[in-house]
C-alpha cells in the first residue's frame, strides 16, 4: 500500500471518528462538561489503546490536520487583539500581562526544574535537559482561552472594567506567549542537543525571529489579497487554511534544505508567522469583520478534528501515571498566576478586590495550549508524548475548574448582567404598557375586557388623564430604575414597550437585569435591532412581517388564527400557571376541567414539553388552554391558590 493510499484510508476513518465525536460530545455540555472535553474523551477512546478505531500511526499520517489547525489557532489567537479595542483599560491591561507573563513564566519554570525528581521523564535528565522542559511547559502554562473567555461573558451578559480588563489580558498574553514559545522552542532545541550558547546561536536565533516577522507581513499581505476577492466564502475559507498550511510547507522545506546544504537547521516559526499575518489583517485592514466571520464560520471544524485527534494520540498507559504529576503542576500554575495577579494589580493601582481575584479568569485553557504541546511532542520525540499527555491532562483540569471561577469572578465584582429573579405571581394579572399613543390605549382596553389590570406609562407631560377615564395613566420625568419601581413595575406579569428601539434596549435591559419581567412584549422598529432583543428574552412583534405573518395564517389555518385573534364568537385561548398546591402532581387526565376546555401546551421552567393525559403538573407550570370566555374564567380560578 502506497503512502497516499494509507493516507487516504486514515483521513477517511477520522473523518468518521470526528463526526461522531461532534455529536456525542454535544452531550457533554448537556451535563455541564466542557464541549472540549467531550472531543478529547472520545478521540482517547478511539485510539489505539481502548478501541483501536484509529492505529498509532494516525498521529504522524494525519500530522497536516495538526498543521493546519495549528495554522488556524494562531489566525483566531491574533485575530482577537484590535488594538483599538483596548484603550480603555490600557494600564491595568499592560500590569497584569506582565504579572501573568512574567510571574508565571519565571515561577513555573523555577518550580518545574527543581520538582523534576517528581517527574518521571525528567528524572534522568541532565540539567540543560530540565532547563529546556521546564520553560517550554512554563511557557505553556500561560496561555489561556480566548473562545471559552467570551464563552463565559456571552453567557453571564457581563460588561465592565473587570471583564474589559480580563478579555485584553487574555488575548495579549495569547499573541505574546506564541513569541514567547517561540524563543523557548529555539532555546530548548540548542539546550537539548547539546549546542553551545555562543554569539553564533544568538546571531542564529536573532535572524529566525527576523525571518519569521518578515514572513508573517508577507502572509498578512497574501491574507489581505485572499479577502479582496469576489469569491465565495467557502473558497475564502479555504484560501485562508491553505495559506496557513502553506507556512507549514514552507518551515518543513527550509528546515530540511539548510540541515542538507548548510548542515545546520534554520527554524523559521509557522506559529509566529501566521500570528503576525493576522494581527496585520486585523489592525490595519479593512477585512477584520470579514476575516474574523470566516475564522469563526470554519472554526468549529478546525476544533473538532484537532481536538479528537490530540486525544487520539495521547498514551493511555502514560496518562495513568502522571495523574498526579498533572494535578501537582496545575496546582503550581494556580499558584504562580495568584502571585502574577498580586503583583500585577498593584503595579496597576487597581482596587484590593480586583488584585484578589484577577487570576480567576486566566485559568481556563485550550487550544493555543494543545497547539503548543502538539508541537513540543513532535520536535523532541524522545519525550514528547509524555510532555504532551501531562499538558492534557493539566488542560483538562483547567477546563473544569476555570469556567465556574471567571462566573464567579464575574459576580463578585458586579458585572454580571443575567437575568434577575422573577416576582412571584401576586394573583392580579397586572400589564404595564410603556408609551401612549392610539394602538397603545386600544391594547389597554382590550387588555382590561379580559380581565386585566392595565396601566400606561408616558414621558409627555402634555398628556392629560383626562382623555382616558377609563385606563391609569403614569407621567414620569425618566425611565430609569427607580422610577419603574416607583410605579410597581415588579407587579406587572407583562411589560409592552412602544417607544423607540433605543429607549425601549435600556429599559428591557432594567426590566430583564434589575427586575425579571415574566414576559416583556417589544414593538420593533427597525429588524437590525432584532437580535438586541431576542437576547433578552423579548417577545418581539415586528410591524413589517407581522401583518404577511398574520395574513398567512389566516389562509392557511383559518380556525387557529381566528381563535387566537378573538374573532370566533366567545372562544378564547388563555396562559394559566399552576398555583394551587392541591394540583401539585396531578396528571392531566385526572383534572376537572370544563367540557370545552382544551389544554394545547404546558411550558415548564422556560421549555415547552410534548403533553399527553399522563402530564404531572408541577407548581409553577403554565398551561396554555382554550375554550369558552366562562369556561376559561372558571379554569383560572382553579388553577389559583
Amino acid at each position: 500500500m502506497t503512502e497516499i493510499q494509507q493516507t487516504v484510508l486514515l483521513l477517511g476513518g477520522f473523518a468518521i471518528i470526528a463526526v461522531a465525536a461532534n455529536q456525542i460530545a454535544g452531550f457533554f455540555q448537556k451535563i455541564k462538561l466542557p464541549f472540549i472535553t467531550g472531543l478529547l474523551v472520545i478521540g482517547l477512546f478511539s485510539g489505539p489503546f481502548i478501541f483501536k478505531l484509529l492505529p498509532k500511526e494516525a498521529g504522524s499520517g494525519l500530522q497536516f490536520i495538526n498543521d493546519i489547525s495549528l495554522a488556524f489557532i494562531a489566525f483566531a489567537a491574533a485575530a482577537e487583539l484590535y488594538l483599538k479595542e483596548l484603550r480603555g483599560q490600557m494600564k491595568s491591561i499592560k500590569w497584569m500581562t506582565f504579572g501573568q507573563l512574567a510571574v508565571t513564566f519565571i515561577g513555573s519554570s523555577v518550580l518545574i526544574f527543581f520538582l523534576a525528581g517528581q517527574i518521571e521523564f525528567m528524572r534522568d535528565m541532565n540539567n540543560a535537559s530540565k532547563v529546556a522542559v521546564a520553560i517550554m511547559m512554563a511557557t505553556i502554562f500561560v496561555a489561556r482561552s480566548p473562545a471559552s473567555a467570551i464563552a463565559v461573558i456571552n453567557e453571564m451578559r457581563a460588561k465592565g472594567p473587570f471583564v474589559q480588563m480580563a478579555m485584553g489580558v487574555t488575548v495579549i498574553k495569547d499573541f505574546l506567549v506564541i513569541v514567547l514559545f517561540a524563543v523557548c522552542l529555539s532555546i530548548a532545541t540548542s539546550l537539548v542537543n547539546g549546542n553551545p550558547f555562543d554569539l553564533q546561536f544568538l546571531l542564529i536565533l536573532l535572524a529566525e525571529l527576523s525571518a519569521s516577522f518578515v514572513l508573517g507581513y508577507l502572509v498578512g499581505r497574501i491574507l489581505i489579497l485572499a479577502l479582496k476577492l469576489r469569491a465565495n466564502p467557502y473558497f475564502k475559507m479555504a484560501l485562508i487554511l491553505a495559506i496557513g498550511y502553506s507556512v507549514y510547507l514552507l518551515y518543513y522545506f527550509v528546515k530540511h534544505y539548510t540541515l542538507d546544504h548548510f548542515g545546520h537547521e534554520f527554524h523559521i516559526e509557522p506559529l509566529l508567522i501566521c500570528i503576525i499575518g493576522s494581527f496585520i489583517v486585523t489592525n490595519y485592514s479593512r477585512f477584520r469583520y470579514e476575516f474574523i466571520k470566516l475564522l469563526e464560520e470554519i472554526g468549529p471544524v478546525i476544533y473538532i478534528c484537532f481536538f479528537t485527534l490530540t486525544g487520539a494520540t495521547v498514551s493511555i498507559d502514560i496518562l495513568v501515571k502522571v495523574i498526579g504529576v498533572a494535578f501537582m503542576l496545575f496546582g503550581i500554575r494556580l499558584v504562580t498566576m495568584i502571585i502574577g495577579s498580586l503583583v500585577g494589580g498593584s503595579l496597576a493601582g487597581d482596587s484590593a478586590l480586583f488584585r484578589k481575584i484577577g487570576w480567576m479568569p486566566f485559568v481556563t485553557q485550550a487550544g493555543v495550549g494543545l497547539g503548543l504541546a502538539t508541537i513540543v511532542a513532535n520536535t523532541f520525540p524522545v519525550f514528547g508524548a509524555e510532555f504532551q499527555t501531562i499538558v492534557v491532562a493539566v488542560i483538562v483540569l483547567n477546563q473544569f475548574v476555570g469556567p465556574p471561577l471567571f462566573k464567579w469572578s464575574i459576580q463578585m465584582v458586579g458585572e454580571a448582567r443575567t437575568k434577575a429573579n422573577t416576582p412571584h405571581f401576586d394573583g392580579v394579572r397586572d400589564a404595564i404598557i410603556i408609551g401612549i399613543e392610539s394602538q397603545s390605549v386600544a391594547l389597554a382596553r382590550q387588555l382590561k375586557e379580559h380581565n386585566w389590570e392595565a396601566e400606561l406609562l408616558t414621558r409627555s407631560q402634555e398628556i392629560e388623564a383626562s382623555e382616558y377615564p377609563d385606563l391609569v395613566v403614569h407621567k414620569v420625568g425618566d425611565f430609569d430604575v427607580q422610577t419603574l419601581i416607583d410605579n410597581d413595575i415588579e407587579k406587572a406579569e407583562a411589560v409592552v414597550l412602544m417607544l423607540t428601539d433605543e429607549e425601549n434596549l435600556a429599559i428591557a435591559e432594567i426590566l430583564y437585569e434589575k427586575v425579571g419581567t415574566k414576559d416583556i412584549v417589544v414593538r420593533l422598529n427597525h429588524r437590525y435591532n432584532f437580535e438586541k432583543f431576542h437576547k433578552l428574552d423579548c417577545l418581539i412583534v415586528d410591524p413589517a412581517t407581522a401583518m404577511v405573518s398574520l395574513m398567512d395564517h389566516l389562509v392557511r389555518s383559518p380556525q387557529a388564527a381566528t381563535l387566537l385573534l378573538g374573532m370566533q364568537e366567545n372562544q378564547d385561548t388563555m396562559d394559566v400557571e399552576v398555583q394551587n398546591p392541591n394540583l401539585r402532581g396531578l396528571a392531566l387526565r385526572d383534572l376537572r376541567l370544563p367540557s370545552d376546555v382544551i389544554v394545547l401546551s404546558v411550558n415548564r421552567g422556560g421549555q415547552s414539553i410534548i403533553t399527553h393525559g399522563y402530564t404531572r403538573l408541577r407548581l409553577g407550570d403554565t398551561l396554555t388552554v382554550v375554550g369558552s370566555n366562562s369556561s376559561l374564567e372558571e379554569v383560572s380560578l382553579r388553577f389559583e391558590r
